[in-house]
């Protein structure tokens, strides 16, 4: 269960908006947080302090194709994602930068 730092954390990640809409030139997007998997853990999420805004589209559902016009989802292919929009730390980097 998050702290309650960790939940005032997450709440003012999320109100940034995604991160990858944000690059594209859309601010505002609704966005829930992402947690990084952290490699030493074996694949178990990071903590709640290590999360990206990211909208519906960059999250889950983008496939690459025409319905989603060309934008893909972390969950969909993490390689393609951080291929077009940069690894999770870069992005990481760029959000704790804009809070």
């Amino acid at each position: 269960m998050a702290s309650k730092d960790e939940k005032e954390h997450m709440g003012r990640v999320a109100a940034l908006g995604c991160i990858v809409c944000y690059n594209n030139g859309y601010e505002g997007t609704p966005a829930a947080c992402h947690h990084l998997l952290d490699k030493k853990a074996m694949g178990k999420r990071s903590s709640h302090f290590e999360v990206l805004p990211l909208c519906g589209i960059h999250h889950q559902y983008g496939d690459g194709s025409a319905n989603y016009q060309g934008e893909i989802a972390i969950h969909y292919s993490k390689k393609r994602f951080e291929e077009k929009y940069g690894t999770e730390r870069e992005l990481l980097q760029q959000v704790l930068g804009m809070l």
